[in-house]
């Protein structure tokens, strides 16, 4: 309402009086008051429900990394029950072999004997290293590979293709496509194909 304006109240028809210069600041003041009041009270309720909000994103948070730790726990400990049986597993292999060796060396018998039964042993551990999934490296005849073979030096020879192995010195294994150790080996050197 103006400050000289007249208004009419519609429900008893009665006309109220204007509002003087020195009245209208207050009351312009208490309707600022009362707007201020419900945006704070509407802040305030805003604001507890982001709290609430908030509350439980670090609630869940918390939750997930609790499950998080409890899992990598859990595979840390799985994968240690995993080692420790594949290693039971490659023992139980073993053992026998090493009955046969402990067996061998109270044995009473020649060196033919002896021999032979060492023999025996090696092809009996040599069978147990396979049925753990050990391949062994090709040596002799081959070409020589730096990928899966360590030269221990060369040899000269006419009778052998240049760079082929000629004598396995330490034989090499692979699980699968890994190498686990390089075979060490000879390998020739033909003078006669590096003249051509």
């Amino acid at each position: 309402m103006g400050v000289n304006e007249m208004a009419t109240n519609e429900m008893d028809g009665t006309a109220e009086m204007p509002m003087t210069d020195e009245e209208l600041p207050g009351a312009v003041a208490g309707e600022e008051q009362a707007a201020g009041t419900a945006v704070a009270t509407v802040s305030r309720a805003e604001f507890e429900q982001v709290k609430r909000e908030r509350d439980q994103v670090l609630d869940r948070i918390a939750r997930l990394q609790a499950e998080f730790d409890n899992a990598r726990k859990r595979e840390a400990k799985e994968r240690l029950e995993l080692r420790d049986f594949a290693v039971g597993q490659a023992a139980e292999g073993l053992l026998p072999v090493l009955d046969n060796f402990q067996l061998a060396m109270k044995a009473n018998g020649t060196p033919e004997q002896f021999k032979s039964g060492v023999d025996l042993i090696a092809k009996q551990l040599d069978d147990a290293v396979r049925g753990l999934g050990l391949i062994v490296v090709p040596t002799v005849g081959q070409q020589f590979d730096p990928r899966v073979h360590e030269a221990l030096g060369k040899t000269e020879t006419l009778e052998h293709p240049d760079e082929s192995v000629i004598a396995e010195i330490r034989r090499g294994y692979k699980i699968k496509d890994r190498l686990l150790r390089p075979a060490l080996v000879q390998v020739a050197h033909n003078p006669s194909q590096h003249e051509a």
